[in-house]
């Protein structure tokens, strides 16, 4: 991915090294719905998931999807989109893995997405560096990276309990869409159209 890409230039793409200090990111983000892949309360497994995952290719949480933040070297904010009409073919591989290793059988989620967007699954930033705008500009790259694969539009899922995060998507000029239930919350659905930005 070059420079067109990126709203800042410590934005990059994700490399498989970064694992150990992406998946906590990611875990941080998906908050309780990572206890619900693992059926556990150990976040250390919810890590190891997604460490595993993200060094893999062809998965929703895998590198390739996935915008970093990195300051000296450290990690301290990560992004991943895809496009939301290849959710069944990325999705399939991270379900198998769930029935072969925690025996969560029978169990398919909501679509969380669809096709027609460029669906932002999972935005982190470190608990010591929130509030200075990492999240706006990883996002803000995001939109340049949907628009350079000429996508028309840009959707995520925001908890309906979680106003900061509605309150910048807002801002950012996402609207909602809808309202869904996904593996037990209610979540909005925005969307942001791209012929304007």
């Amino acid at each position: 991915m070059n420079s067109l890409y990126l709203a800042n230039e410590n934005i990059r793409q994700a490399k498989a090294s970064d694992f150990k200090q992406v998946a906590p990111l990611v875990v941080q983000a998906m908050d309780d719905l990572t206890y619900k892949f693992t059926k556990s309360n150990d976040s250390n497994l919810g890590i190891q998931l997604f460490e595993y995952f993200f060094q893999q290719e062809n998965n929703q949480y895998s590198y390739k999807n996935t915008l970093v933040y990195e300051k000296g070297n450290q990690i301290i904010g990560s992004i991943t989109a895809y496009d939301g009409a290849l959710l069944d073919a990325l999705r399939s591989p991270f379900l198998d893995y769930l029935k072969d290793n925690y025996q969560l059988n029978n169990f398919y989620p909501e679509d969380e997405t669809e096709a027609g967007e460029f669906y932002i699954d999972t935005v982190g930033v470190s608990p010591f560096f929130q509030g200075k705008g990492i999240g706006t500009m990883l996002i803000q790259s995001t939109l340049e990276w949907a628009k350079k694969l000429n996508h028309q539009r840009v959707g995520l899922l925001v908890d309906m309990d979680n106003t900061n995060a509605k309150r910048l998507y807002d801002r950012l000029g996402f609207e909602t869409k809808s309202v869904k239930v996904f593996m037990g919350g209610r979540y909005e659905h925005m969307q942001m159209e791209l012929n304007g930005f």
